[in-house]
């Protein structure tokens, strides 16, 4: 072969060997996505021994079985527990794993909003710039304050029209389920604005804190509802927001976005929390691995017309509580939803916590027990009024009941950051019924047709097919009218 012939031999061999071999598929997430889950198991630990008071056999047993939804090419990591410093640390242990292990990641308690996630590579030594909440509880003992500001309620008979026998038929079927992956932690039905069922599983109390995961979204939307009324954020204006990258030269199509289109999950903004990256990109990195929830929600691009396609985003709410935080100023930003909504309704026991910059993660950062998120359920049912104050106004309970435009096509199942009775479940359950929803089965159902609140929390995992619509029907039995 001539050695021109052969140059153009090897050449084309080597470019068929270099660019058209089969194409191989590569996790190119796959060190976030170990990275995510130390920071799972770093967080859950931690407000788990520090927020909620458990013990680390029961968090290991219950809260951290939740890890087993993980890609099985992550591997769980080292726990290490300092409780003076109430810190939890989580590092590799594989081959690679260096002297303190590679990708760990530390959570510590911070007083006023539980635990933070600190980044990579932080050190104790930077506990002490973290972000904290130093106010004073509400005045008195909530043990000697009658509900529903405080924790006492009065022995007696349950009304006529309760069915006791059906009531407790559906808390069986609450806690009794046919799959340890639907763990119910703890059930409590509100009847005309009283406590008509309460039941713990072992190990949990009326005290004991857990995390709302997405139920925190409808407690963002009534703070910023809090906001519109007061004429200091509106609905369908553009939002100014300092979008990433700044476009120059040109109008930015963001512009177009508004608070509607953020609280309806219909921003058109590039989807990263969905589609499978959940924990792999997007929020999953301020969440569990120390970045910043604002930086992230404000790096998308516009990829649909704003209104238009429904496409469960936490950072669409995360942009929207940037909003209300333009709106009140960094220092009123911090006290304000102990000002404003929870100290108000004797959310005693309710904790919003922040990544390590300070900003509220109200997409699904916060800790609650039962009787708090009852008390949340309550003032809807109360269409806003709460001890003789209109707290959120009626206009604003109809906006986040009525259902998003992008939705309905596909059964107008969403509304302002809470959840609707779709279109096929109507007849089998109230129309009017309402939800908040939070990853592991938290649900606070409020249905005004029958004057309940039901609250459910839970420890849900792998397939969580644990069903609020099926709940509220099998209460919804138990009341006689």
């Amino acid at each position: 072969m001539p050695a021109a012939s052969r140059r153009l031999f090897t050449g084309t061999t080597l470019f068929i060997a270099l660019f058209c071999q089969p194409a191989v598929a590569t996790d190119y997430f796959q060190p976030q996505r170990q990275l995510i889950r130390h920071g799972v198991e770093a967080v859950l630990a931690c407000n788990g021994l520090f927020t909620s008071g458990r013990k680390l056999e029961q968090v290991r047993r219950q809260e951290l079985a939740y890890l087993v939804r993980f890609d099985e090419n992550t591997e769980a990591g080292k726990l290490q527990v300092d409780r003076q410093q109430q810190r939890v640390t989580v590092s590799g242990a594989g081959a690679g794993a260096g002297a303190d292990g590679d990708q760990a990641i530390s959570a510590v308690f911070r007083p006023g909003i539980g635990c933070v996630v600190m980044a990579p590579g932080q050190t104790p030594e930077d506990i002490d710039a973290l972000p904290r909440l130093d106010m004073p509880p509400p005045p008195g003992d909530a043990a000697a304050i009658p509900w529903p500001l405080g924790d006492l309620t009065p022995a007696g008979p349950l009304p006529a029209s309760v069915d006791g026998a059906a009531l407790q038929a559906a808390s069986d079927w609450a806690f009794d389920r046919d799959t340890p992956e639907q763990d119910t932690i703890s059930l409590l039905v509100l009847y005309q604005g009283n406590i008509v069922h309460e039941r713990y599983a072992p190990g949990f109390d009326m005290h004991t804190r857990t995390r709302t995961w997405s139920t925190a979204k409808s407690i963002a939307a009534t703070l910023i509802g809090q906001l519109v009324e007061a004429d200091r954020l509106a609905l369908d204006e553009p939002l100014s927001l300092p979008w990433s990258p700044a476009l120059e030269g040109g109008s930015d199509p963001r512009a177009q976005i508004t608070l509607r289109h953020l609280l309806n999950m219909s921003s058109g903004l590039y989807p990263v929390d969905s589609f499978g990256r959940e924990y792999a990109t997007g929020s999953g990195l301020a969440y569990w691995a120390g970045a910043s929830s604002v930086a992230g929600a404000l790096d998308r691009g516009l990829v649909r017309h704003p209104g238009s396609f429904w496409d469960y985003e936490n950072y669409d709410t995360l942009l929207a509580v940037l909003a209300m935080k333009q709106a009140l100023g960094a220092e009123a930003y911090r006290e304000y939803p102990r000002r404003a909504l929870l100290d108000k309704l004797g959310m005693r026991n309710t904790l919003l916590s922040t990544d390590r910059f300070g900003d509220f993660i109200l997409s699904s950062q916060v800790y609650s027990n039962a009787r708090d998120l009852a008390r949340f359920g309550q003032l809807y049912l109360q269409r806003g009024r709460w001890q003789g104050e209109q707290i959120i106004s009626e206009a604003w309970i109809d906006f986040v009941r009525t259902p998003a435009p992008a939705t309905a096509d596909s059964g107008n199942f969403y509304g302002g950051q809470w959840w609707l009775v779709p279109d096929e479940r109507k007849g089998e359950v109230p129309a009017d019924a309402y939800s908040t929803a939070g990853n592991r089965g938290q649900f606070v159902i409020v249905v005004p047709s029958h004057d309940l609140v039901i609250v459910r929390r839970g420890l849900d995992y792998g397939a969580q097919g644990f069903d609020r619509w099926d709940l509220a029907r099998e209460v919804i039995k138990a009341i006689r009218r």
